[in-house]
């Protein structure tokens, strides 16, 4: 099923682009096989671990629904804990507190995963009940009625704060139509009007071998791994007599940034919440990492431009920082601030500012290094985290296509200067600026 590869000489990236392929990384040993059907399975044996972390990732998320189908990536997410062939909800709650209780879900604009921590010894019971729910999930008519209502729930909740519609609508600003700039659980109306048959649509054309990707860290063996994967999805009715092609990473048209803008939105909220963004580049752009280090100099602690600025020295906010947020079709970067709404004025200046500054003038050695060792301790300490390696697995297979070592990512880190950050900085300000205000109704 895999096949061993010798990349003592080859520092950079694990292009996934081969079948089968092993990869040992100070003690830990990665291994990715392609099982009949184009399953993809890839496991990291971490030493001294005694527990697991296992997901079953679908490669569509909230960006590749159909217009019929808008909400249906996340609702399925809700639905598949709802009962299969096998089993109720109920049944699927009791096996994941008799398992540990850490199961759940997550959907993405460019994927779904469903997840479980376990003990080693509960690998396999682990699996059987992911399996299970992914490919018998029964899609019942009424339980998606009845679930309806508790995703409305949600998505009042999200309307309910303020800094989530700010990063709702500031999306939507900057990217206009295209797909990544839709909410990823819908929207009330979309959600209201999905139709089973469309959700079922979803579901057969989604959720299939060529599909999936099994990842796995911890206290794992990958050809037990690989064996038991392919059994349990016989077992829930998939067909893996097809050849081991799994589908091409997915992707969408490259994103055409709309014109800037401004918008207030009203929500009885006390404090607003301001966001200015701007367009940027994609995640594969060379200069992703400079854009990393402007980020933690700009907004990325309490040392921070923003934070120094607007909460020390003016006392105009409590939480402020920049964000980046790239895709493989392009990408944005923003500032946000929670702030009184007689000061939003002066905030939104103030972000702008702050960014035109370095863009300008440029950051200090010192700035640099300190912003270095902050991603160098995000980098280090989340992969300390047997969740971190499990996603690191699955986000490089369905959206990267490859696996940059934890030693290059530093080495890499390291290398970017004051001027690179500079560079970046004027990139970035050069972008036209949409900004978004959520706060009360102005009287």
């Amino acid at each position: 099923m895999s096949e061993s590869v010798d990349y003592s000489e080859m520092p950079l990236d694990l292009d996934f682009s081969r079948g089968g392929l092993a990869l040992e990384e100070e003690g830990k040993l990665l291994r990715r096989s392609v099982l009949p059907g184009g399953v993809r399975v890839l496991s990291e044996k971490i030493p001294h671990a005694h527990s697991t972390t296992m997901g079953l990732w679908i490669g569509a998320g909230s960006r590749d629904e159909g217009d019929d189908a808008r909400g249906s990536t996340h609702f399925l997410e809700h639905l598949l804990f709802k009962g299969t062939r096998t089993r109720g909800a109920r049944e699927i709650a009791e096996r994941i507190d008799y398992l540990g209780g850490d199961f759940n879900a997550a959907t993405a604009k460019q994927y779904t995963c469903y997840y479980g921590h376990c003990f080693e010894n509960d690998v396999a019971p682990s699996l059987e009940l992911l399996s299970d729910m992914v490919t018998g999930a029964n899609l019942d008519p009424s339980d998606m009625e009845m679930e309806r209502g508790v995703i409305l729930e949600e998505l009042s909740m999200y309307n309910d704060d303020a800094t989530e519609v700010a990063h709702e609508n500031i999306t939507s600003m900057v990217f206009g139509d295209h797909p990544l700039g839709r909410p990823v659980g819908g929207t009330r109306e979309s959600v209201s009007a999905l139709a089973n048959q469309s959700l079922l649509g979803h579901y057969s054309r989604m959720y299939r071998p060529s599909e999936l990707v099994v990842t796995a860290a911890g206290a794992i063996n990958h050809d037990e791994l690989c064996e038991r994967v392919q059994g349990e999805l016989e077992r829930g009715g998939w067909d893996l007599s097809g050849p081991a092609e799994p589908e091409p990473r997915r992707t969408a048209a490259p994103i055409v940034p709309a014109a800037p803008s401004t918008r207030y939105v009203e929500r009885p909220v006390e404090q607003a919440a301001v966001i200015l963004s701007m367009p940027s580049f994609d995640m594969f752009d060379e200069r992703r990492r400079a854009l990393f280090t402007m980020n933690a100099i700009l907004g990325g602690g309490t040392s921070s431009r923003l934070f120094q600025k607007i909460r020390e020295e003016r006392g105009l906010a409590y939480s402020t920082y920049s964000f980046p947020s790239l895709f493989p079709e392009g990408g944005m970067f923003g500032m946000y601030a929670g702030c009184a709404l007689p000061n939003a004025a002066e905030v939104a200046t103030l972000l702008g500012a702050c960014l035109d500054e370095i863009a300008a003038d440029g950051v200090s050695d010192a700035e640099v290094e300190s912003a270095y060792r902050r991603i160098r301790a995000e980098i280090i300490f989340s992969n300390e985290h047997l969740s971190s390696h499990m996603n690191r697995l699955g986000s490089a297979e369905l959206i990267r296509g490859s696996l940059t070592s934890q030693s290059e990512s530093l080495r890499k880190a390291r290398a970017i200067t004051a001027s690179d950050v500079q560079e970046v900085a004027q990139y970035i300000a050069s972008q036209p600026r949409s900004l978004c205000t959520v706060g009360p109704a102005k009287g």
